[in-house]
């Protein structure tokens, strides 16, 4: 298989990564919906879940424009305008992923942060204050992508030496070496501080859950182990969540950071590129719908009324 066989075939990849990403998300926010008008008590973070639901089908939907043929047949739209609305978006939406993500963090650590501990003092009321960060995030990391509007180009139809490949349809124009590394490290450095962060409430959440299961088997000295909390099983569900963003995340970093430095165009290390970075989107939805309970108890609500129903007419 030639190199551009190769390209076509990871490519193609993409398409049922986007298809299962976008139906998850799109379904996580529907049951998260329902569970509002069922009338279960909303949880501090449910906003953040939606957002992160809602940034994730964004993100691959772009994507799936950029590296779908059908969106560049039409002349209607200039090409370069296309390329930078469409790359810009994109690496937005993956920085909000991170920065969602480590929110969702934090909030779960202080939700079960015990009562007199220092984190409990920024236990929230209401979600005001998560508004006004996700606003900050939004001005935050369309300022540290803007360089991309101005570099991103739709891909000449000869050759261009110098141009970073992105898809088949657009580019990145050669930058200046210290304007690149600029950027690069002030986008390194967000990711940074938001994967800091995301460590240590993560490992803040590891020990509080080690520390009840300890005062747990103190208490309960019978045969079977008491049943986890709802607390506790939304809590390892975000640490699931975490770890599987950790890996991919990496993973995504090593391949983003040798293209970059490098200024290399190999299309199927792009492409190898594209499937990791989109990867966390589609696996963080069906982490979050299969562990949380009050998804779970509207899923078996509604199985249950299903069946009644089918019983009746049989």
């Amino acid at each position: 298989m030639d190199q551009r066989s190769s390209y076509i075939a990871i490519r193609n990849a993409f398409y049922p990564q986007a298809g299962i990403g976008i139906s998850a998300n799109a379904i996580l926010i529907c049951l998260h919906t329902a569970a509002a008008h069922v009338g279960h008590k909303p949880r501090i973070t449910d906003l953040p879940i939606t957002h992160l639901a809602l940034t994730h089908i964004l993100m691959l939907l772009t994507m799936g424009l950029l590296v779908s043929t059908d969106t560049w047949e039409t002349q209607d739209i200039p090409g370069d305008f296309k390329c930078k609305v469409l790359v810009f978006l994109n690496k937005v939406m993956r920085g909000l992923s991170i920065c969602t993500t480590c929110v969702l963090s934090v909030l779960q650590a202080i939700t079960i942060s015990p009562t007199g501990s220092w984190l409990a003092n920024f236990k929230l009321k209401n979600t005001n204050p998560i508004l006004k960060l996700f606003f900050f995030l939004w001005v935050f990391t369309m300022s540290t992508c803007s360089s991309l509007l101005l570099c991103t180009v739709s891909t000449p139809n000869k050759t261009q030496p110098g141009l970073l490949f992105v898809t088949e349809h657009c580019s990145f124009l050669p930058m200046k070496y210290i304007h690149r590394e600029f950027f690069l490290t002030l986008m390194a450095c967000r990711d940074v501080f938001f994967m800091g962060l995301m460590v240590f409430s993560s490992g803040y959440m590891v020990i509080l859950l080690y520390r009840h299961k300890k005062q747990s088997q103190n208490l309960h000295n019978s045969r079977f182990s008491p049943k986890s909390s709802p607390e506790q099983r939304a809590t390892q569900s975000i640490l699931l969540l975490i770890c599987c963003f950790a890996v991919l995340y990496c993973a995504d970093s090593i391949i983003s950071l040798t293209i970059g430095l490098t200024w290399t165009s190999d299309a199927i290390l792009v492409c190898v590129q594209m499937l990791v970075a989109n990867g966390y989107g589609t696996v963080s939805p069906l982490v979050l719908i299969s562990a949380d309970t009050q998804i779970t108890k509207i899923t078996q609500l509604t199985c249950g009324k299903k069946g009644h129903l089918l019983m009746k007419l049989f």
